[in-house]
This record gives C-alpha cells, sequence and structure tokens, in this order.
C-alpha cells in the first residue's frame, strides 16, 4: 500500500476520518506534504470552522458576504464614540494633549516652579537680579523641577498619554465610511436614525475591514480608563463618554480581540490564512521632551535677555567713544562677510566686531589724542626715575605694532590674499567633500585664535598705559611732583591743558577696555 493508493482513496470520498478529516491529510502531514495549495484550502477550512464555532456572526464564508450584524456592531460603536470625535478634531496644536496630561499630572510646587521658568517671570526678575545670580536661581528651579518626576511618575505619565492616543486613534476611526456601505442614505453625525443593515459583497469593504481590525488590536481595553476619563472630567467639567457605556463596549471589543474574530474575517475573505491583524504598539514618551522644552525655553530665555543687555550696553559704550554705533572699518574680517560659514554651519569670523571696534579705536584715537599726550610725558617729560616712564613707552609701542598688525590680518582676509584665497577655493566644495568642510574650519578657527590675540595683547597694553596715564593725572597737581618733575613746561608746548587731555586719554581708554571685556567675556557671537 502507498501514497497513490490513499490519494485514490481520498477522490473516491474512501478516506475520511471520524474528526472529519481526510485520512489523507494525516497520512501526508507524516511525509510532510508538498502541495501548498492544498495546505492553505485546509487551513482556511479551520478557520473558517472556528469562526462559525462563535457568537459573533458577521460573515457568511458561502456566498463570501459581510452580514447585517457586522454593520449594527459598527453602528452601536459609532452611536457611543461619534460625539467624542469634535474633542478631536477641533484641536488642532499636536503637543495640546500632551501638554494636557503633564499639567494634570503636575504637583502643586511644580505648577508653581513652571510659573517660575516661564519667559515673562524671569524677564520680571531679570530687572532686578544680576544676570550670574539669576543663572543659579534658574538653574536651581529646573533641578527641582524635574528632580519630582522619578522612575514611576514617568511611567505612569506615558502610560496615560498612550492609552489617550489609542482612545483617540479609536474614536476618530471612519465608522461612517463603513455604514455608509451599507446604507447610503446614513447621514454623517445623525446617531438617532438606525441605518438598514444588508448584507454586502466582503470584497467591497476588505480593505475598511483591515484598517478596522487594525484600530480594534490596538486598543487596550485593559488599560486605566478610570484614570483617563476622570482626567477628562476634571480639566473639562464631564467625561467624553459615559463610563458605563465605553465599559460595555470594551467588553465586546475584548471578545472581538480575544477570539482573533475580525482577523479571521479577514483571511477568509482574502483567501490568505497567513494574514495577521496589525496592532500599534508604538509607545511614546512625553515627558523628557517636555522637560527639554521647559529647560530650553527657561535658559533660552536667560541668554535672550542677557544678549540684549550686553548689547545695550555694548551700544552705550561705542556711543560714549565714537559718538555713534554705526563703527566699520575693518574691509575683510566683518560680520557680513561671516555670514556665509555661518549659513553653512562652518564657523564663523568670531572676533570680528571687537576687532573692527579696537582698531577703528586705534585709528580714531590713539593716533591723535593719545599720540598728543604721549609725545609730551614720554618724548617731552621730565621723569623722577627711567624705570617709571619704561613700561608706559613699551604698552604705548606695542599698541601701535598692534595697529599695524590687524591692518595686515585683516588684509590676509582678502580674496586675493593668502588666507582669503583658501576659503574662497574650498567653501563652494563643503558640502561634497568632508576634507574641504574641515580645511575651511581649519583656516577659519586658526584665523579667530589669531584675531583673538591681537584683542587681548592689544587691550592688555591699553591697560597697562591708562594705569599709568591715572597714575600720571594724580601726579600733576602735586606741589612736589614725584613723576614728572617739569609739568609747567609741558603745559606751556602742550596744544590742550596737559591734564584734561590726560583725563580725556584715560576715559576713553577705560572705556574701550570695557567694551573689549564685555565683547569677549561672556564669548562674542
Amino acid at each position: 500500500m502507498n501514497i497513490l493508493y490513499y490519494r485514490s482513496m481520498a477522490k473516491n470520498g474512501n478516506a475520511k476520518s471520524a474528526s472529519g478529516g481526510s485520512f489523507l491529510d494525516k497520512i501526508l502531514s507524516l511525509f510532510g506534504g508538498n502541495d501548498p495549495e492544498a495546505d492553505k484550502k485546509r487551513m482556511l477550512r479551520n478557520i473558517a470552522k472556528n469562526l462559525s464555532h462563535t457568537k459573533y456572526k458577521f460573515y457568511k464564508q458561502n456566498g463570501d458576504q459581510i452580514l447585517p450584524m457586522f454593520g449594527k456592531f459598527v453602528w452601536d460603536i459609532y452611536r457611543v464614540v461619534g460625539p467624542c470625535q469634535t474633542i478631536f478634531y477641533s484641536q488642532e496644536n499636536p503637543n495640546y494633549f500632551k501638554n494636557m496630561i503633564v499639567n494634570y499630572s503636575l504637583s502643586d510646587q511644580q505648577k508653581a516652579l513652571e510659573e517660575e521658568l516661564s519667559e515673562e517671570a524671569i524677564t520680571e526678575k531679570a530687572k532686578n537680579m544680576n544676570f550670574k545670580d539669576l543663572k543659579v536661581q534658574v538653574k536651581q528651579d529646573l533641578d527641582t523641577y524635574s528632580a519630582a518626576f522619578e522612575g514611576d511618575t514617568v511611567a505612569r505619565i506615558d502610560d496615560l498619554y498612550n492609552l489617550l492616543n489609542a482612545f483617540r486613534a479609536f474614536c476618530v476611526f471612519d465608522y461612517y465610511f463603513i455604514l455608509k456601505k451599507f446604507d447610503s442614505s446614513v447621514h454623517e453625525g445623525d446617531f438617532n436614525k438606525t441605518p438598514r443593515f444588508t448584507a454586502i459583497d466582503a470584497s467591497y469593504i476588505t480593505e475598511d475591514l483591515k484598517d478596522f481590525a487594525s484600530v480594534v488590536a490596538s486598543l487596550p481595553v485593559l488599560g486605566d480608563w478610570n484614570a483617563l476619563l476622570g482626567m477628562f472630567k476634571e480639566l473639562k467639567g464631564s467625561e467624553p463618554i459615559k463610563p458605563a457605556h465605553w465599559s460595555r463596549l470594551l467588553q465586546r471589543i475584548e471578545g472581538l480581540q480575544r477570539g482573533n474574530i475580525l482577523g479571521m474575517m479577514i483571511q477568509l475573505i482574502t483567501k490568505d490564512p497567513s494574514y495577521q491583524v496589525s496592532a500599534d504598539s508604538k509607545r511614546e514618551q512625553i515627558i523628557e521632551p517636555y522637560l527639554e522644552k521647559i529647560q530650553k525655553e527657561a535658559t533660552g530665555t536667560v541668554e535672550k535677555l542677557e544678549a540684549a543687555q550686553k548689547n545695550s550696553k555694548v551700544d552705550a559704550l561705542l556711543t560714549q567713544i565714537f559718538n555713534t554705533t554705526n563703527v566699520h572699518i575693518l574691509k575683510y574680517y566683518t560680520e557680513e562677510n561671516s555670514e556665509k560659514y555661518e549659513k553653512k554651519e562652518l564657523g564663523s569670523f568670531e572676533y570680528s566686531r571687537a576687532l573692527n571696534y579696537l582698531k577703528a579705536f586705534l585709528v580714531e584715537f590713539v593716533k591723535r589724542d593719545v599720540r598728543e599726550y604721549a609725545d609730551l610725558v614720554l618724548v617731552r617729560g621730565q621723569w623722577a626715575t627711567t624705570p617709571l616712564s619704561q613700561q608706559m613707552s613699551d604698552a604705548y609701542n606695542v599698541i601701535l605694532q598692534i595697529s599695524d598688525a590687524i591692518t595686515a590680518f585683516d588684509d590676509k582676509m582678502s580674496e586675493t590674499a593668502e588666507v582669503g584665497v583658501k576659503l574662497k577655493t574650498y567653501l563652494p566644495s563643503v558640502e561634497r567633500s568632508k576634507e574641504a568642510a574641515n580645511i575651511v574650519r581649519t583656516v577659519l578657527e586658526d584665523s579667530n585664535e589669531e584675531a583673538k590675540e591681537l584683542v587681548v595683547n592689544c587691550t592688555k597694553n591699553i591697560i597697562i598705559f591708562a594705569r599709568n596715564v591715572k597714575a600720571l593725572i594724580d601726579d600733576y597737581p602735586k606741589k612736589h611732583s614725584e613723576m614728572i618733575v617739569n609739568w609747567k613746561e609741558l603745559d606751556r608746548f602742550a596744544e590742550h591743558p596737559v591734564n584734561e587731555l590726560a583725563v580725556e586719554v584715560y576715559k576713553k581708554m577705560y572705556l574701550i577696555s570695557s567694551l573689549m571685556q564685555s565683547l569677549l567675556g561672556g564669548g562674542q557671537q
């Protein structure tokens, strides 16, 4: 006796087992049957059998029809959740419900701290606090605010938000579109007139059924629905859905999920026994992004206020030094020429403002008033001892040398000079060449380092020179001067009263030093 014999018996209907299964199927299974189509048909028969033994009379395989009972089931869902749809449709802000859940979950202390971290509150504090203290206060408030979000709290908030997401997806599903296929006269949003449910061709609704099955499978029926509905009642004054109605509906949904009813229907309709309903298992974590947003807004407000104060201070100093805030003297190492590098995130001319203002000061003031004063006290002045004048003289010479060095540095940045040529050559290739981008970044870094050194060195020597000027101002009125012994003689040679000139020189040097320290102190932008 062989397999051919059993095939013959099956064809003649003589190989049926007591359980109703094919005896041939069992024999072939021992040999690992090699007929995929037969396996597929056998699986579909088993699926149909299992579905027929359930209480859900949604599908009729003989005729491939979706039965009125399924339409009635969809209608029952639509009547319960349909009124909730306006809650979700009316809110276009994607973060609205995230914020709602987080705010609902905050303690009174956290709510108070969040208010203190608002832009309005920080701006008000800045009026009476220096920025160093303000930064410390904001950081402490942020640390205290964040510390309250412990592991269990974060998990509870995330669970509530993901439950809301599943509820929203279930509520806004287009039930009306399915119902319209059962009764074309049904009106959207009309929950009083029950549609006329008749059997329809299953192929007419297959894709809709897949979408519906996915939404049903994604609904966490065992979630903490009391917490979600309670949140809506506390914040909105009423639940979006009556708890008793929702509880009964969840029981029916749980039955569909447990029995894989919709999955089996789709398998039979599509003749695909391997089809699996896809449930949305994605979970979103909302606390970390929320905390980052609070932190970013708070620190950003402090930085914005600090920058505004710094710019206000810079403008005030510029006005006192130059009688204007519109000061432009450098040709190539400028803010305008820096923009093309900043847009490509390669870097910038970081010290362009400081170097520009410093050069303007050296040209407009040092080479005029400072030179006049230096010629008087360093050339014609008779110092009590040489070492007293040497420090002042050295500082003055360094200042003059740096003025020339700044001009040479700026000229190098020209597109026809060594540094400018290199930047111009490699800039067009940075988006497709990592090497070109690295070269441009390196050139900018080296140039900025050189610019910073010029600013720092010049400022240091300006301060040294100014301190000596201050000492001379104090020495001038003394009956027995200790530094320069021929003040009266110098007065005769001076175009302006010597001490008045000294006071002006000291004042301007103090202002330019303050300006440089303001621009460099917090890292010039």
